[in-house]
Order: structure tokens, then sequence, then C-alpha cells
């Protein structure tokens, strides 16, 4: 582990960020191209990045199932597969996405800058599918209101929720991410009383302070997504979610981003909150958010990205 350097996935939150999600466009020389970039994705961040230091420009750069076995076959991280839908009292949508590019700085040009960048060097051998600008709300809240990401695990905690260990030590360093698109009804959200809001939640929409256990609703969503093992010991994802919106077009809402050493602490939140936690018991939040996009990639190390060559080997 010490020679293998991971990408930055526990670095702190910033006030901006970019999603883009693409498609590799068929044939070889749209392999090839890809595959060549990811050898020089750390100088591109690096030369936008010396702008201006202080801003915490980062990219973190993330594969889909399918496109894994496109650009470098075997071997493979042992827990990637396509993001499954769930059905429940809510829909969990599962939606195509190879490559998902999650760019993070203090600055949105900074982010903007990069983003050009990449799809620029890209070029024909990519399509967008999705892209999102995200921007922190105030007191890091989101456009429900709410703080979020209150109880993301820092430092070591953060590093041991999210980086593969020796579980899988030819992808040792690496990470798993999950993201999906929530729209809300802002106008159906804002017309419930802010106690309720807060029983949906499971804490105080204000302070920010979380609930007594006692006084929780079986239903909030602090409590369907808080995740313990068979031994009694939580399992933690790290979140950097991000509000966006469009007013031309009335669409407001929070791109969720999981980062997890394991995408089965995600998928058990999420099954939870559509299915519910016992079925039916589900995540309240959902009849105001809608899940449009989900998609499930794989976050090598920085390391394997330097060595890519373009056989897709790396070396």
């Amino acid at each position: 582990m010490s020679s293998v350097q991971s990408q930055p996935v526990s670095s702190g939150l910033t006030r901006a960020a970019m999603f883009l999600v693409v498609r590799v466009n068929e044939g070889e020389a749209s392999r090839d191209a890809v595959r060549e970039f990811c050898a020089d994705a750390s100088a591109f961040k690096r030369a936008v990045g010396f702008r201006d230091t202080t801003a915490q420009l980062s990219c973190i750069i993330g594969f889909g199932s399918d496109a894994w076995d496109r650009l470098f076959g075997a071997p493979r991280p042992k827990e990637l597969h396509p993001f499954r839908e769930i059905r429940g009292v809510h829909h969990a949508v599962s939606t195509p996405g190879d490559i998902l590019f999650h760019i993070r700085a203090s600055r949105m040009d900074m982010c903007f800058e990069l983003a050009t960048q990449i799809i620029d060097r890209l070029g024909d051998a990519v399509s967008i599918v999705d892209e999102v600008h995200g921007f922190k709300y105030f007191d890091d809240r989101d456009l429900l209101g709410f703080v979020d990401g209150t109880e993301n695990p820092e430092g070591n905690a953060a590093t041991e929720a999210t980086l593969i260990g020796q579980e899988d030590a030819a992808f040792a360093g690496g990470s798993y991410v999950i993201v999906q698109k929530y729209l809300h009804d802002l106008a159906k959200w804002n017309a419930v009383p802010v106690e309720t809001q807060e029983k949906f939640i499971g804490r105080a929409k204000l302070s920010d302070i979380e609930q007594k256990d006692s006084e929780k609703a079986s239903y909030a969503h602090n409590v369907l997504t808080n995740i313990v093992d068979e031994n009694g010991v939580q399992q933690q994802i790290l979140r950097d979610n991000m509000p966006f919106g469009d007013i031309g077009k009335g669409e407001f809402g929070t791109y969720f981003i999981g980062y997890a050493k394991s995408p089965s602490t995600t998928e058990k939140m999420l099954e939870n909150m559509f299915v519910g936690s016992p079925p039916g018991n589900y995540d309240r939040l959902l009849d105001f958010s809608r899940a449009v996009t989900g998609t499930l990639f794989f976050v090598p190390t920085s390391t394997f990205l330097d060595d890519v060559g373009a056989d897709g080997a790396a070396s």
C-alpha cells in the first residue's frame, strides 16, 4: 500500500463541483484515446490547478462495470457491477455511464476549466450523458433546507470507510462510488410543517442537532441510512452531495455521491430508503425527491491510472 497513491476520495468538501458522466464511444480508437488519457489525467489536473494553488482543485475518475471490461479487462475489482435498480415503494433507476469525472474546487471556474480541457482532449472518444454543476448552499445545506453530510467520517475513519484494503489486494487503495441525481418537488416540500420535515430527517432544521433516538421516527432518513454489521459495528460511507438547480427548467435537486470501500454498504442504505426497513417503512423524503439517475463506478488508484498504457494494461 505504501507505494500506491489513492485518488483523493476523502479530501475535504469544497464550495463547487462538477459531475460529468460520459459514455465511451464504439471503436478501438475511442478505447485507445481513453486509455491514453488515463496516463495524462494527473498532468491535466496539475496544469489547471497551478493557476490557483489555493483552490483545492481535484478530479476523481471512476469506471463503470462494462467500461472496465472494455478498457482494462482482467483482473477486475471484485465488487464492480452495474448499478442494480430498486423497485420498492419508490423506484431507484439504473442509468448507463462508463466514466465519472468528479471535479471539485473552491471556485467553479477551476472546475469548468478542467472539465473543458478533459472533454477537449477526449474529443470524439466519448459522449456526455449527464452533466451537473453543483454548489454549496449557505452553511452546507441542501435545497430542502437541511445540513447535508453532518455524519461524514473524518481523518482515519474516512480512509477506513472509503479505501479498499487486503480484501481485494489487487485493487487496494481503490474505492467504489454510487451517484444518483434527485429532483425535488420544493413546492410540495415547503408546504409540509417544519416539525414534520424534522421527523422525516431525524434532525432539527435550524440547529442541525440530531433528535434523540427515543424521539426519532422509524422512517427517519438518518435511521434508515444507519447501517451496522453483524457485530454491531457501524458501516460508513463518505458523501459529497451537492445542490444543483436550473430555474428556467424548474429543476431543483441534490446530486448524491457516496464513496465506500464496498458498494454493498451504500446499496443497503438505498434498499432501506426505497423498499423500507422493514419493507414498507420507507424514507419519506422520497415522497418529495425522485431519483432520475443511478450508476456505480470503481475508482482505481492514481498509480493505476498513471501506469495505464494504450493496450489498457497497468504496468
